[in-house]
């Protein structure tokens, strides 16, 4: 089962499930609990994150305002489980967790927060990275680039 929160309600879950959509911008809130929540693991030795956020890119000279995600929730959510099940095994990590923004976010608001956690940095920061680049090339997530006066774009990953 997946978890889609309202911005009222982005608290930590206290299910183990490891894959949450979030709607809207991810607070920095969620991201300090994230965090805090792994300080009593004495086994974990390192910590690496992502926080990606949304760019006001300009794009044939219209800047953008948001991004509205949007995806087939739960084949989204089965796509990031085979994934963050893959760079746990390779990398022996911890903990992972994963906060992927779904609707509409603005430009310099957080859609994307992953957090790993290992007993040594090596496989943390390389898990942390490599589960990154995975999400962003694999994961059927998709934006919708909204320009100041509305109009809109899909977004292309590079």
């Amino acid at each position: 089962m997946n978890l889609l929160k309202t911005k009222k309600q982005q608290r930590m879950p206290d299910s183990e499930k490891q894959i949450y959509f979030i709607e809207g911008e991810i607070s920095p809130m969620l991201i300090a609990e994230t965090i805090e929540k792994q300080n009593s693991d004495f086994n974990i030795g390192a910590h690496s994150m992502f926080i990606g956020q949304v760019r006001n890119d300009c794009i044939n000279e219209k800047e953008v305002a948001a991004i509205d995600y949007s995806c087939y929730e739960s084949m989204a959510a089965d796509v990031l489980e085979q994934l963050i099940a893959g760079i746990n095994n390779q990398f022996q990590l911890s903990c992972v967790k994963v906060y992927h923004s779904l609707g509409r976010v603005a430009a310099g608001k957080i859609c994307l927060f992953v957090f790993v956690a290992s007993k040594h940095r090596r496989n943390a920061i390389d898990g942390c990275s490599e589960l990154v680049e995975r999400i962003k090339k694999e994961l059927p997530v998709w934006g919708k680039e909204i320009f100041e006066d509305e109009n809109y774009e899909w977004k292309k990953n590079s």
